[in-house]
C-alpha cells in the first residue's frame, strides 16, 4: 500500500517539476523574442516526465560538475540542456530569431493549466490520505 502510494504522489510531484521547468523555459523565450538570433526552445514533456520518473535529475540525468570544494552544487534540472529541444518556427524571421509569440502564448497557458491540474491532483490526494487517517 505505501509503495502504490509513493508512485501516486511521486507522478504528480514530478510533473509539477518538469511542468515548472517547462513554464521557465517559455517564459525565456517570451523574455526574448526580440533578441536576435534567439533560438525558441521547448521541452518534451512526455519524455521528461518518463527521465524524471525514472531518477535521472530532471530530463538529462547529469549531474553538475563542481571543481572546488567551496562551490555550491548546481540544479541540474536547469543547468542541464540535454532536455532542451529547439522549437521549428513557422515562419522565419530576418533576425534569426525564432520565437513566435503566439505560439509561446499558446504553450505558456496550456503549460499553466497542466500545471494547476496536477497542482489540483496532489492537494486532493493528500486531503484524502488525511481524511482517512483521521477516521
Amino acid at each position: 500500500m505505501l509503495n502504490r502510494l509513493d508512485d501516486m504522489l511521486n507522478f504528480h510531484t514530478q510533473a509539477l517539476r518538469v511542468r515548472d521547468q517547462r513554464q521557465q523555459v517559455l517564459a525565456s523565450n517570451i523574455a526574448n523574442a526580440d533578441t536576435p538570433n534567439y533560438k525558441a526552445r521547448d521541452v518534451d514533456f512526455n519524455t521528461a516526465l518518463q527521465g524524471a520518473l525514472k531518477g535521472a535529475a530532471s530530463a538529462g540525468g547529469v549531474a553538475v560538475a563542481t571543481t572546488a570544494p567551496g562551490h555550491m552544487k548546481g540544479n541540474a534540472s536547469l543547468a542541464n540542456d540535454a532536455g532542451l529541444l529547439y522549437r521549428t518556427p513557422s515562419q522565419g524571421s530576418i533576425d534569426g530569431n525564432t520565437v513566435e509569440m503566439d505560439t509561446e502564448r499558446a504553450a505558456f497557458a496550456d503549460n499553466a493549466l497542466h500545471y494547476e491540474f496536477n497542482l489540483n491532483r496532489l492537494s486532493s490526494q493528500i486531503k484524502s490520505m488525511l481524511s482517512v487517517i483521521q477516521g
